[in-house]
């Protein structure tokens, strides 16, 4: 039976990366509604090749390009952030692909989960900033999202069919970043360019300085929080360098259930794109006599924006999202030289302390507060520079 699959976020890491797992699916599984930024060559490579029904750039300049190079193709190019919401509705679409990255994944979320569409979710920071709201709404209880980060795509695998109360804990690893083991003196000498180099994994620009200061595992305690119904100390993070095991699950009983394979996105991508069932990959098989597993604690003095995730996912409300957007701000500042890698959680800290929460948030609310706290890093980073 042919599956019909929406990606928003083509052109990025996940996006390209998904594309190239339905190459090797065959014939039951199209692509029918694709989303991207600005990106309109790629994006017109990806139309010639996948033949979707909807194309949407957010730009609308290369939208009108993207629709000189498609001419003839039958696929119809829109643009603006309408036209995300449009993909994630599609109506042809059995299942929806969030590859995007940041805070322009949310509304799309919301919206597919309402017209009830299978979500193959590699957008944390949805979940990170509404999860309170899809929770309060019921539409977290429904089984429709499937995770995608290799992370809770192994939680979800080692749960299985287990219930709430037979879990005593989850463990997300991480793999530490390039500079895991580094003291404070050698992190305010970091480069973008080094922080850039990760490791194990290949993964976009935003997505690669996160894991350098570990912020991405924090906000993977989050997602993990609402895609699994746990506590926030049911979730502890774990270092393993080498990124084989890239989870774990522990049962009351004390068994620990861990996933392991090779650091390739590929493969919980494909587990998503084909579930329930699984098919044959053509990601490298992980040959365990040729590798070394080390486990370490994290690094919270220097490496403080972790501790910044559970603060904020502990006080729940606004506070995540203010969390999420001050970071994309400077994250942003920092690979443009405007601020120093180790000052990227001072700038954090800092609009968390100056923001009033709300407790009950609805989506207006949680706009607001991502805006607020936009400007807020922007300001506090500018007075650093001027200063």
């Amino acid at each position: 039976m042919e599956k019909k699959i929406a990606i928003l976020g083509s052109t990025g890491s996940i996006g390209r990366q998904t594309l190239d797992v339905i190459k090797t699916l065959g014939d039951n599984y199209r692509v029918v509604a694709l989303t991207a930024g600005s990106n309109c060559h790629l994006m017109a490579d990806q139309v010639k090749v996948f033949k979707p029904e909807l194309a949407v750039l957010n730009d609308a300049r290369s939208a009108e390009k993207l629709k000189q190079a498609v001419r003839g193709s039958g696929c119809t190019v829109v643009s603006g952030s309408s036209g995300n919401l449009q993909a994630a509705t599609w109506p042809d679409a059995d299942l929806v692909v969030m590859a995007q990255v940041g805070f322009s994944g949310f509304e799309p979320l919301v919206a597919a989960l309402e017209k009830g569409k299978i979500v193959a979710l590699a957008n944390k920071e949805a979940l990170v900033i509404g999860g309170s709201i899809l929770k309060r709404e019921g539409l977290l209880d429904q089984g429709r999202i499937l995770p995608v980060d290799s992370e809770h795509s192994a939680i979800w695998q080692c749960i299985g069919n287990a219930s709430k109360e037979e879990l005593a804990r989850i463990y997300l690893t991480a793999s530490g970043g390039p500079f895991y083991g580094w003291k404070k003196a050698e992190l305010k000498k970091v480069t973008p360019d080094q922080a850039l180099k990760h490791p194990n994994w290949d993964m976009g620009s935003k997505i690669t300085i996160d894991s350098a200061t570990m912020m991405n595992k924090g906000l993977e305690v989050i997602e993990a929080k609402w895609l699994f119904d746990l506590e926030l100390d049911q979730i502890e993070v774990i270092v393993h360098p080498q990124s084989i095991i890239h989870s774990m699950v522990e049962y009351i009983d004390g068994s620990l259930i861990a996933q392991l394979g090779a650091p390739d996105m590929r493969l919980p991508i494909q587990y998503a794109l084909t579930y329930p069932e699984r098919l044959e990959s053509q990601v490298e098989r992980c040959n365990l006599f040729e590798k070394q597993l080390d486990f370490y604690p994290p690094d919270p003095d220097n490496f403080p924006c972790l501790a910044l995730a559970y603060r904020a996912a502990k006080a729940d409300g606004t506070m995540p999202a203010v969390l999420n957007g001050a970071n994309e701000v400077a994250v942003a500042r920092f690979l443009k030289e405007e601020l120093s890698f180790i000052e990227i959680p001072g700038v954090i800290e800092q609009v968390m302390d100056n923001h009033v929460k709300i407790d009950k948030p609805g989506i207006k609310e949680i706009i607001d507060a991502d805006n607020w706290s936009r400007r807020r890093a922007a300001e506090i980073i500018d007075s650093y520079r001027k200063g």
